[in-house]
C-alpha cells in the first residue's frame, strides 16, 4: 500500500463518521427536522432534512481537503519544515470538526441541543490545543498568525508565536471556564470578546515588533 494512503486511511475513517451515521439515522428523521437554535437552546428554524448533508461536507470534509491542498499550493514548500506538526493539526482539526458534525447531527435527531455551552466550551478546548502548538509552527504562508510582519522576518514570526501561543492558551481555559459557570448570551459575549483579544493582540504586536526591529537596524 502506499505509504502516503496509508497515513491519510485513518483521516479518512474520521471523515467519514458523520456520514455514516446521517446515514444511519436517515430513514428514522421526520421531512422536516431542526435546523436552528436560539442561545437558549430552542428551535428556531426547520429545514428538509436533505440539508443535513451540508453539515459533514462543510466540517471535516471541507477542512480535510482544504489541509490535503493547502501544501500542493504552498509556494515555497515551506509546510515541509514542519515535519509531523502539519499532520498533527490536520488530524486534530478533521477530528474536531467531525465530532462537531455528529454532535449537531445527533442534537438534531433528538430535537434537543441540552447546553449550547458545550460548543463555546469545546472551542475553548481547541483554543488550547492550538497555543501549544503555535510555538512550534514555522513561518509558512497558511498556518499560524500570518500577517505581512510576521512573513517578512522571521524573528517577528517566532516571537509573535509565542506570545501568541500564551494567549491562546489562556483564552482557551478562560472560555472553558465561563462556559462552566455561565449561561446564554453573558458566555456567547465572553467567548466572543475572549476570541477578539487573542486574536488581536497577537497582530498588533507583530506591527509593534516589525517596527521596533526596523528602527534599530543599521
Amino acid at each position: 500500500m502506499n505509504p502516503k494512503l496509508k497515513k491519510e486511511l485513518p483521516l479518512i475513517a474520521i471523515v467519514l463518521i458523520p456520514f455514516i451515521y446521517l446515514a444511519y439515522i436517515w430513514n428514522q428523521l421526520p421531512e422536516k427536522v431542526p435546523m436552528h437554535w436560539n442561545i437558549k437552546g430552542e428551535i428556531d428554524r426547520y429545514g428538509d432534512k436533505i440539508e443535513l448533508i451540508i453539515i459533514p461536507i462543510l466540517l471535516p470534509l471541507l477542512i480535510y481537503i482544504i489541509f490535503l491542498v493547502i501544501p500542493k499550493i504552498d509556494p515555497k514548500n515551506k509546510l515541509q519544515n514542519m515535519g509531523n506538526k502539519y499532520q498533527n493539526i490536520k488530524t486534530l482539526l478533521t477530528l474536531f470538526m467531525s465530532i462537531l458534525a455528529l454532535f449537531i447531527i445527533y442534537s438534531i435527531k433528538n430535537r434537543s441541543f441540552t447546553n449550547p455551552n458545550y460548543i463555546l466550551l469545546s472551542m475553548g478546548v481547541l483554543y488550547t490545543i492550538l497555543g501549544n502548538y503555535f510555538k512550534t509552527i514555522k513561518p509558512n504562508y497558511f498556518i499560524g498568525i500570518r500577517t505581512p510582519w510576521t512573513l517578512e522576518n522571521d524573528t517577528v514570526w517566532q516571537e509573535t508565536h509565542l506570545l501568541a501561543g500564551k494567549i491562546w492558551f489562556i483564552g482557551g481555559l478562560m472560555v472553558v471556564f465561563s462556559s462552566l459557570i455561565l449561561n446564554g448570551q453573558s458566555n456567547l459575549t465572553v467567548f466572543i470578546i475572549i476570541t477578539m483579544v487573542i486574536v488581536l493582540i497577537p497582530i498588533i504586536y507583530s506591527y509593534l515588533k516589525f517596527k521596533k526591529i526596523k528602527k534599530t537596524a543599521p
